[in-house]
């Protein structure tokens, strides 16, 4: 606050600050003066100084391009003053100075300033006048950025023809800051549009050490993250930089894409050490600075670098300008007795020693900027033009053209010049009208090759030719991409670093790659669907069961009609034969239970086919168990029975009474029956198999199956019936010497083993497979179980019965017994 009070005590002592400044040696008088900042020379390495001073820019290197600029605004400031339309009898003037330094080169921004020789300190500059009314230049962001605040003090006009730093657009800094080129902004999104229109991703970016490159390597990196681009290197050179190892850096890298936003001196020097270490085959995108360099375009080998991809305005012709500048350089080697001795570097209004250029050399240097600073100076005009109220007849001179006053007047502008439109945004920035060339290092004419555009008025366009572009090799687009695209099916492994890097690993299977929605990762198939290992879609998986109209569903149903066809057939002959010695011997009621029992079972197998409900789950097994238990209870007495009767009746005749007095075969059935029937009742109420669904056994196949129920109770059933299939077995076989009328062994072996390999077979390829088909060897095993007992034990019977009736009566029966009789008295 101390020094803001004592500045304000300046300010109220002092009005005026006298200086004395530098005379430009190229002026023009004229009713209103512009001031135009060039950097007629470089200045690589500024030398020290002890004492302040100016630098000498004469003293520095000549820049060709930037005299032609100058000469342009020379130009078209002579073109206004002839114009009729234009600011009539009002002439205006210049002063352009050589702006070689952004650090020690003042006293022209002091002098535009000025009013009579002196920089004013003042409260308010409402109605200040400096010298100049606007200012045009100068060309570097850098050294815009230096000079500008001087002017935004005052609101002077600052009408830019080569500045494209972003930060310039910031109003809030640099209110009466315009330029005519576009922003960094645009030019990055065209080089992003050109790298995304090829499908690059892998790219190098190389600057200089300065305003320019600084802000363009920041909105690169922006919009690299939104475009899916990555950065694989980065540098900012200088002159004595070591360009060799940052070359070979990026070739280590496999980068194909190099982007040079540097100044121009530092391209050329990049582009000369890529042909000099032999950088072969990449693509390079020039910056606006050097995309016409016209130097370096001859510059020998430059043809084997690649293909070098440039971004400049759209071309402007501007007429008249050719004979201005051959009578400029005309009239300057007559007027060369003016020129002071000696005339060594002398470059002002009359005296152009500073270059030995002809006039084809600046008519032929880099046209990049000749347009923006031509539509500079007319946006100045213009904008004078509103201010002074110009009419046809003249203009109101009277009118004070105060500095403030002009910009406002600038900021409206919008008017047509040689076909393009000027005007200005609320950032002081112009509609963009870039093309992109290719340059044609084989030699061919002309030197740079328009292949696109890119326009933002009236509306947004890009656009590529690409057929006019022939690439080396075998003619396709350059490979840019720090990685190979992955093959239909695999999915990305992004990279830490850049994730334009990745490795590629295939999805396994049940999971597919979206390439569209996201590349990474594999995502599972829905319910109801599947997919091979590296997929990109998942399929609707099949379901399968067993279908009523297969041709082995039709066969095992059949099956099981004929086995209940044959039961009841055998049944009805049973009937009619009851008081017959053969049915009688087979166990006579009993029979009509186990046959019944047969047709019962065979039901069972119709539960297994069609799609499974509650209640096919419930009975296709359970209806199984417990009929099939009473016909072999039933087989398991009558063979206990005969064994008692021939075996051990003798020997126990008091069991044997009580057997026949309590009927205890029909008891020793119902036991059995009534507790494999509570046995069987707890299994399907204590979990009742229901419907469920396989999804896990076959990728591609849902298997409608059902579950088992409690299967510990399960257990039980099955031991249940295994138990008394082995005392059925084990008296079959101890009744094996009995007349052959009596002896069921045979029968029964046969149906034993037919059961135990059925059920071997099933519970086997249960436990290593599991597809639809096991629900069919489960309807087989069944089948195969009652089919054993029928054709084994009933068939045999009725045999007899119908084809050897003289076996089938009394007399027969007793000569078998008593021939048995005296076997077993021998022994």
């Amino acid at each position: 606050m101390q020094w803001l009070a004592f500045f304000l005590l300046l300010l109220n002592v002092a009005n005026w600050f006298k200086t004395s400044f530098l005379a430009s040696e190229f002026n023009l008088q004229g009713d209103y003066l512009l001031g135009g900042l060039f950097s007629l020379n470089i200045v690589f390495h500024p030398k020290r100084q002890s004492y302040p001073v100016a630098l000498e820019c004469q003293r520095y290197q000549f820049d060709e391009s930037a005299y032609q600029m100058f000469e342009v605004m020379r130009f078209t400031v002579e073109e206004i003053n002839n114009s009729s339309t234009l600011l009539p009898n009002v002439s205006l003037g210049y002063e352009i100075f050589d702006h070689c330094s952004d650090t020690q080169n003042f006293p022209s921004v002091f002098s535009f300033m000025s009013q009579n020789g002196s920089v004013p300190v003042l409260q308010s500059y409402n109605n200040y006048q400096p010298k100049v009314i606007a200012v045009i230049g100068p060309y570097e962001s850098t050294t815009t950025i230096t000079v500008a605040p001087f002017f935004m003090m005052n609101l002077i006009p600052m009408v830019d023809y080569g500045a494209s730093s972003y930060d310039l657009s910031n109003k809030a800094l640099y209110p009466s800051f315009l330029r005519t080129v576009p922003s960094n902004k645009d030019l990055i999104e065209i080089i992003i549009r050109i790298i995304k229109w090829f499908g690059w991703n892998w790219v190098a970016f190389i600057g200089s050490l300065d305003d320019y490159s600084r802000d363009g390597l920041n909105l690169f990196y922006q919009s690299l993250r939104q475009n899916g681009i990555c950065m694989a290197y980065q540098e900012m050179l200088h002159l004595t930089s070591d360009y060799q190892t940052t070359l070979r850096k990026i070739d280590k890298l496999n980068v194909k894409v190099i982007v040079i936003f540097s100044m121009q001196v530092i391209a050329e020097n990049t582009i000369k050490a890529a042909i000099k270490y032999n950088i072969r085959n990449k693509v390079w995108i020039a910056g606006e600075g050097w995309a016409m360099n016209k130097q370096l375009f001859r510059e020998p080998g430059i043809e084997n670098i690649g293909k070098i991809f440039g971004i400049t305005e759209q071309f402007m012709s501007l007429p008249g300008l050719d004979d201005f500048i051959y009578k400029s350089r005309e009239n300057s080697e007559d007027d060369e007795g003016q020129c002071p001795q000696p005339t060594e570097n002398v470059c002002n209004q009359v005296c152009n020693n500073c270059t030995k250029l002809s006039s084809e050399d600046i008519i032929n240097e880099d046209p990049t900027f000749s347009f923006p600073v031509y539509s500079a100076i007319y946006t100045m005009a213009h904008a004078l033009h509103s201010v002074l109220q110009c009419a046809a007849n003249g203009c109101n001179k009277s009118t004070p053209v105060y500095p403030y006053k002009l910009l406002k007047e600038i900021k409206k502008l919008n008017f047509s010049l040689n076909g393009r439109q000027v005007q200005y945004d609320g950032n002081g920035d112009p509609t963009v009208s870039y093309v992109v060339v290719l340059w044609n290092t084989q030699g061919s004419f002309p030197p740079f090759k328009v292949i696109g555009s890119f326009e933002t008025y009236p509306e947004i366009t890009f656009t590529i030719n690409s057929s006019r572009i022939h690439w080396d090799n075998d003619g396709s687009v350059p490979f840019g991409n720090c990685s190979i695209e992955c093959k239909n099916g695999f999915q990305r492994e992004y990279d830490r670093n850049h994730k334009c890097c990745f490795n590629c690993k295939i999805c396994p299977g049940n999971t597919y790659v979206n390439y569209t929605k996201d590349p990474a990762t594999c995502f599972p198939c829905s319910k109801g669907e599947w997919s091979p290992e590296g997929s990109t879609s998942c399929q609707k998986r099949i379901i399968m069961y067993l279908p009523f109209t297969e041709p082995l569903s039709i066969l095992l149903m059949a099956s099981a009609f004929s086995l209940e066809l044959l039961c009841i057939a055998v049944t009805v002959l049973f009937l009619y034969n009851y008081s017959t010695p053969v049915v009688k011997s087979a166990g006579g009621n009993m029979c009509f239970l186990m046959l019944a029992s047969l047709i019962m079972s065979s039901i069972s197998v119709f539960f297994f086919f069609g799609q499974p409900t509650v209640i096919a789950c419930t009975f296709r097994n359970v209806m199984f168990c417990f009929f099939y238990t009473i016909c072999l209870s039933c087989l398991t007495v009558r063979s206990l029975q005969i064994f008692w009767v021939f075996k051990m009746a003798n020997r126990f005749p008091e069991v044997y009474k009580c057997w026949v007095k309590y009927n205890g075969q029909w008891l020793l059935i119902a036991v059995v029956s009534v507790v494999q029937f509570i046995f069987c009742v707890l299994w399907v109420t204590l979990i009742t198999p229901t419907p469920s669904k396989d999804e896990t056994s076959y990728d591609n196949q849902i298997i409608l199956i059902c579950s088992s129920g409690y299967m510990n109770i399960f257990y039980v059933v099955v031991s249940f019936i295994l138990s008394l299939s082995i005392l059925c077995f084990f008296f079959s076989y101890m009744c094996a010497d009995l007349p052959k009328d009596y002896n069921e062994a045979k029968s029964i072996t046969f149906s034993m083993l037919l059961f135990y390999i059925s059920w071997c077979v099933y519970f086997t390829a249960d436990m290593i497979y599991d597809g639809v088909q096991i629900q069919l060897i489960n309807s087989v095993a069944q089948l195969s179980s009652l089919y054993g007992i029928l054709l084994s034990y009933f068939i045999p019977k009725s045999y007899v019965i119908v084809f050897q009736p003289k076996k089938n009566t009394q007399a027969y029966f007793q000569t078998t017994i008593q021939s048995y009789t005296q076997t077993i008295s021998r022994m």
